[in-house]
């Protein structure tokens, strides 16, 4: 393969220093023994649109898109992913050999396979998901789950009136709970998901009702700094089975892995050190 036509791949972002993303595609294409860069970004909102024209004509195959550019991808895209429509926001995206900048949204996919992974005896249709937060991932989240077949979806976030617009554009099977009312619900929930930043490394920790925690409830909390957040452990006395978010991270690369550089990687213990250690 000659120089030219090494593929090239990054993720775009500000600040993007911080990404974990150059060390998990890092390590899959040396796994793989396969040639191609992953490169981090920084690039401001004013010169994303100029960058995103630029990229295709220097070689690159797509690019992942981190804060604060997700959504405004989706304002960028020539053509745009049923599921990126849905979230409205895009994480990946793909120059197309037609010359045409294509968004998707990987994160849905990345949460679903992330439980599968992490509880695999979890099904989405076995009683009713609680989410706490109303912002950008919990929109993914959501509509993977509704996908998943999930009956209903109670939703909570301290400004209620985020929740409710959600509940507006999602329909009938997202039901709006008060969040000094979590308590009510806490023990029908089979599912229980945390996507605010509460329990993140410098934020104070998620407070809830715990003692209504069923060992049923599968419980997720897709922080991964610290990996085993507060809300992980309260679950786990609980008797709960408890799925860290690091592996949401993982899953959502693989399917932009595999269409900028021509394989499908695997997900697996080796890739969970890699990135932790880096």
């Amino acid at each position: 393969m000659s120089e030219t036509d090494t593929p090239l791949a990054g993720v775009i972002g500000s600040p993007i220093a911080h990404s974990k993303s150059p060390a998990l595609h890092g390590h899959w294409l040396r796994r793989y023994g396969l040639e191609g860069h992953y490169i981090p970004m920084n690039v401001s909102r004013e010169n994303l649109a100029d960058v995103i024209r630029m990229l295709p004509k220097m070689g690159f195959a797509g690019v992942n898109v981190t804060l604060p550019h997700k959504e405004a991808m989706i304002g960028l895209a020539d053509v745009i992913t049923d599921r990126a429509a849905l979230i409205g926001a895009a994480n990946t995206i793909i120059f197309r050999k037609d010359g045409k900048v294509q968004a998707d949204n990987t994160d849905g996919y990345g949460f679903i396979e992330n439980l599968k992974q992490g509880a695999p005896e979890w099904r989405a249709d076995s009683g009713p998901a609680l989410v706490l937060g109303a912002g950008g991932a919990s929109r993914a989240i959501i509509v993977s789950l509704i996908d998943a077949g999930t009956p209903e979806i109670q939703i909570s976030n301290r400004t209620k009136s985020r929740a409710d617009a959600l509940r507006e554009e999602f329909g009938p099977k997202l039901r709006v709970v008060d969040w000094t009312q979590i308590g009510t619900v806490i023990e029908d929930a089979a599912t229980l998901v945390n996507t605010t930043t509460q329990g993140m490394v410098g934020n104070p920790d998620l407070r809830l009702p715990y003692e209504g925690l069923r060992p049923t409830c599968v419980v997720n909390d897709i922080v991964y700094t610290p990996l085993r957040t507060g809300l992980l452990e309260e679950a786990a006395k609980a008797g709960c089975v408890t799925v860290d978010g690091l592996g949401m991270l993982l899953h959502q690369a693989v399917p932009g892995f595999e269409r900028w550089f021509g394989m499908r990687p695997e997900v697996d213990d080796a890739l969970r050190a890699a990135v932790l250690s880096a």
